[in-house]
């Protein structure tokens, strides 16, 4: 017999509401409301640290139909605070698959819903911005959700890199995954003895991103985001990323006045939240988006070259162009909203960008940008 299926709605701040059928955990969800248009990797996306404090919508109309397994995490856990899809496959097929989407949600406690029209969310929140949801398979009362989800403090003024970051450094050591019939862009390019020593801020770092410094060459060491910049620097580091991660940059005071004390003793790399922060640091400032970028199709467009790079995103803020200095130049922009996608200084081995050269999920179109890192750091 066919268990039968749960009720669950979603509730907008701004009263909106879509009902639909419950899958994952049962309970209350709180978060702020985004799409990503990824049309795969949707388990990368469930544990990318930076969609903390958010409720994710897939915006591809099946999800699920590979299941999940433990290889392409890129944490230990689930980050996000719920899930909306328009249909959850129940029947995942592939070889590398040992659960299925809606056992995984269940297991962590993450609260799904599915049956609903993502396109017309999607429109909405295009239209009239993120804003915070209420997932609920407990509670049905539209004005109650409602009023939940107005309350719920958003993401601004929100350090939530302390929630994220790992309790003590650790070495990492594992390189890109490849297969023999399909190797990795970045593999071939083991480490060698002698390699650069990178020391990686975790402001919420995906694995991928230290998979792919293993695989130019790195050795790579991850610390947590309070540790003092005096600290790192005692331990002679050739270079230093400044990863991705949650919430509002302006409010992790503590990482930007590490990455000020940064800037001009050793080569910087910032990605993501990384250059948010390191903008902050170099006295511009930040601002939030209507509903940000997320997803695996965003066209970037480098500057110097007039190259346009298909990128993996996933933000909610931005550097505002105008407000960096004469020292700081805009590298790369977005063809779609011509904001800030990458920055470097005129003067000293730092650069960063907005989006995630990583992918996971998405294109890899970017990759070169670790080997420029491993070149910058050559240089000094």
């Amino acid at each position: 017999m066919t268990p039968s299926k749960r009720q669950a709605v979603l509730v907008l701040a701004d009263g909106t509401a879509f009902t639909g059928t419950a899958f994952g955990a049962d309970g209350e969800a709180v978060g702020e409301v985004v799409f990503n248009t990824s049309l795969s990797g949707y388990q990368e996306i469930i544990t990318d640290p930076s969609y903390r404090g958010q409720i994710v919508t897939m915006t591809a109309p099946e999800i699920g139909n590979y299941g999940v397994n433990p290889e392409d995490v890129e944490s230990s856990r689930p980050w996000i605070e719920g899930l909306v899809v328009k249909e959850c496959s129940p029947l995942p097929s592939n070889w590398r698959a040992t659960q299925s989407l809606d056992a995984y949600l269940k297991e962590w406690g993450v609260v799904g819903i599915e049956g609903l029209d993502t396109r017309a969310l999607t429109k909405h929140l295009r239209d009239s911005g993120a804003q915070e949801g209420v997932v609920s398979t407990v509670d049905f009362d539209i004005d109650r959700l409602a009023a939940k989800a107005k309350a719920s403090p958003g993401l601004v003024g929100r350090d939530l890199v302390r929630d994220v970051t790992c309790e003590k450094p650790y070495t990492w050591t594992e390189g890109p995954w490849r297969s023999s019939a399909h190797p990795s862009p970045l593999a071939g390019e083991g480490r060698v003895g002698g390699r650069p020593q990178v020391v990686v801020y975790d402001f919420g770092v995906k694995r991928n991103i230290l998979r792919c410094l293993v695989g130019v060459g790195c050795d790579v060491r991850v610390v947590p985001a309070t540790t003092p910049a005096s600290e790192v620097l005692a331990s002679k580091p050739d270079g230093v990323v400044l990863s991705n991660g949650p919430g509002d940059p302006a409010a992790v005071t503590y990482a930007i006045e590490t990455a000020q004390a940064l800037v001009g003793r050793v080569p910087l790399f910032g990605i993501c939240l990384g250059q948010q922060l390191l903008g902050l640091a170099l006295g511009g400032t930040t601002s939030k988006l209507k509903f940000g970028h997320h997803g695996g199709n965003q066209p970037v467009l480098d500057l110097a070259t007039q190259q346009v790079t298909i990128t993996a995103q996933n933000h909610g803020f931005t550097v505002d162009l105008d407000s960096l200095g004469s020292d700081v130049e805009a590298t790369h922009v977005n063809l779609n909203d011509r904001t800030l996608e990458g920055l470097r200084h005129k003067k000293l081995p730092i650069f960063a960008v907005q989006y995630h050269p990583e992918a996971s999920p998405g294109p890899h179109d970017a990759g070169y940008l670790f080997r420029r890192f491993v070149e910058m750091m050559r240089v000094g």
